[in-house]
């Protein structure tokens, strides 16, 4: 590495700072004010790209054409992004905020599929900006002009955000709704306009974000997912709501990158170490590296308290002969379901990606519901056990018992470790370093390739002979998801669940009490991470091969819709919206090719319809036919 290189590799992390800031700053702003934990940023930030392509490609490559569409691509976005606050968001304000991340994932799903049917599946390569194709000499070495544009743009509108927060009385509301929003509505201003007003600001920053990255990478559908993890990190490690905070982070975390690949290999205690394949992780080990030492990120502070309208979660009751009847019911009718396989081939099989789902979901459930503690990267877990099983089968030769059992037992050992650290935050700071720790595993699959086969995962993994068969492992499934379902069950009713629900609803007076609240969640992180491991080497084996995407953030986000989608406060709720998300999937996908936006077309009607889940709008349905027996 030389001082040259070293310069050019930092002046471009500034340049990838200023892209990270656009999009983070629209972020913390939209959480700030409105209290949501925007899904879909990361989708408006991909609009942006592929509407300021079709724009250049309409007005013309010059100078007035390019920035033009440019800025005419930052607002259509910024148009859109109020019409979905006003149609989407606006109505489900005062339902619990985990069903608003469900409602923005929704949208995910939509704008992905819309922009595939609009732009088709390629990779869409724009033109280079007019007068700034050219590179500079610096050191002796060719930076990119367009780069150093970028440079100045994040400073900027840094600057210019600045001034409209603290020298503008609708920036002066913005600052009053992050601190008490229901206080401002008291005195007379329209929060609903003001939200309006900031979702569109916020997706101005992202459309222009995505418009002023054409000339450096190509449009991809892929985007979506990928910048909202980032934009996550950056605003999480600032601070949520900090704008300084934003600008600080994304400089940090960019500058981190571009030394890591400056820097390239180099030798720790005589042991050769890859610092620039750390870029695909290192956002996340720096994330949870300052959460660990401010819970608060940067620049950030504790969240202020939202009175909200939906009211205090009901206490679970253990359940009566009625609902023990109803669950034995339903396990014979598990049990017979194969009877049915010969005039449904594929029902078995289907049925195994269900229980697995279901076991899952009710692992996570255990986190998100009694624990109150809501996980991003459950997904880190499935794939420690999936791959546990897969190696300890491959490499050791150890028969599938055991090799069940290795990958569950590596599983609640990850979870230990993870969650010594993640019990010591809250809220979304906790969410997002499980997110961390969850990237953390994914990359260690993905780029071990010597042990896990890398990129392209291991095969080979084949059940025991006697349960080779479809039925057969059915069988295995049924037993597994049903075992942990009923475990999961007592240990909630038992004095431990009891004592992490207190913990989850008064920490400090269960604190008093003499309980350890700490010790209570790192407990509740190992139970749920034993059978979230149960469930992914049931995957393994089932699959015969996996890849690293059994730890990625798509199935951790695949977790949380299941479990919100069912209902958070109620037992049946995990089982219930695993089973019909597992199966709408499967079903959607096998109908139509923009299968992602008629599952989030689904989805959202539920949401809009059913705030509190499919187990919530079954007890609403069944009060008023208890009212009348009771009358």
């Amino acid at each position: 590495m030389t001082l040259a290189s070293l310069t050019v590799q930092l002046l471009n992390g500034l340049a990838d700072a200023s892209a990270m800031f656009l999009v983070a700053a629209g972020l913390s702003l939209i959480f700030g004010v409105t209290r949501i934990v925007n899904f879909a940023h990361g989708s408006f930030y991909m609009l942006g790209l592929y509407v300021a392509y079709s724009l250049v490609e309409r007005l013309g490559s010059t100078a007035l054409g390019f920035w033009g569409a440019l800025l005419l691509a930052a607002l259509t976005v910024a148009a859109l992004g109020a019409v979905v606050e006003v149609v989407v968001l606006r109505r489900i304000y005062r339902a619990p905020e985990l069903f608003q991340l469900l409602a923005t994932f929704a949208l995910v799903l939509i704008i992905k599929d819309a922009a595939l049917w609009i732009w088709g599946p390629e990779d869409l390569f724009g033109p280079r900006a007019p007068g700034l194709s050219g590179a500079v000499q610096l050191l002796g070495r060719r930076l990119p002009q367009y780069d150093l544009l970028l440079i100045v743009i994040g400073p900027l509108v840094f600057g210019l955000l600045w001034l409209l927060l603290n020298r503008t009385r609708w920036g002066t509301l913005i600052r009053a709704a992050t601190q008490d929003r229901e206080m401002l509505g008291a005195l007379g201003v329209n929060q609903a306009w003001l939200f309006t007003a900031v979702f569109a600001l916020g997706c101005f920053l992202a459309g222009l974000g995505g418009a002023l990255q054409g000339p450096r990478m190509p449009a991809n559908l892929a985007l979506d997912l990928d910048t909202i993890g980032n934009a996550f990190v950056v605003v999480v490690v600032g601070g949520m709501g900090s704008l300084g905070g934003a600008f600080a982070a994304a400089l940090l975390i960019a500058e981190v990158k571009a030394l890591c690949i400056a820097l390239g290999n180099v030798s720790l205690f005589g042991i050769e170490v890859s610092l620039s394949r750390l870029t695909l992780v290192v956002e996340f080990l720096v994330m949870a590296a300052i959460l660990v030492m401010r819970p608060w990120g940067l620049f950030g502070k504790p969240l202020a308290l939202v009175r909200s309208g939906a009211g205090h979660d009901a206490p679970l009751r253990a359940p009566g002969r009625k609902a023990r009847l109803a669950g034995w019911t339903a396990l014979l009718a598990l049990l017979a379901l194969p009877l049915l396989a010969s005039r449904f081939p594929y029902l078995p099989v289907l049925m195994v990606e269900i229980l697995i789902a279901v076991l899952f979901a009710a692992s996570l459930h255990f986190l998100m519901g009694p624990g109150g503690m809501v996980s991003f990267g459950h997904a880190a877990y499935f794939g420690l056990g999936a791959y546990a099983a897969a190696l300890v089968t491959l490499k050791l030769q150890w028969p599938m018992p055991l090799a069940m059992l290795a990958g569950a037992l590596a599983a609640m050992a990850g979870a230990i470790l993870f969650g010594w650290f993640c019990v010591r935050l809250s809220g979304v700071y906790l969410a997002m370093l499980t997110l961390a720790f969850a990237q953390i595993v994914w990359a260690t699959f993905f780029q071990w390739d010597d042990l896990t086969g890398g990129s392209n995962g291991l095969v080979g993994i084949r059940p025991a002979e006697a349960l080779a068969s479809p039925l057969a492992y059915y069988y295995l499934a049924l037993g597994c998801a049903a075992l942990g379902v009923i475990l999961l069950r007592r240990v909630i009713h038992a004095p431990f669940g009891l004592a992490l629900r207190a913990a989850r609803d008064a920490a400090v007076r269960a604190e008093s009490l003499g309980m350890d609240v700490r010790r209570l969640q790192w407990g509740g992180f190992a139970i749920a991470g034993l059978f979230c491991g149960l469930a992914g080497v049931l995957f393994a084996f089932s699959k015969g091969s996996i890849s690293p995407e059994v730890a990625s953030v798509g199935r951790s986000v695949d977790g949380l819709v299941m479990v919100l989608l069912g209902g958070v406060q109620s037992l049946l709720g995990p089982l219930l919206g695993a089973a019909l998300f597992t199966w709408l999937q499967d079903l959607v996908a096998r109908e139509t090719d923009y299968w992602r936006a008629l599952l989030g077309g689904v989805i959202l009607l539920l949401v809009l319809l059913f705030p509190g889940g499919m187990a919530g709008a079954f007890s609403r349905l069944r009060a008023p036919l208890k009212r009348e027996e009771g009358a």
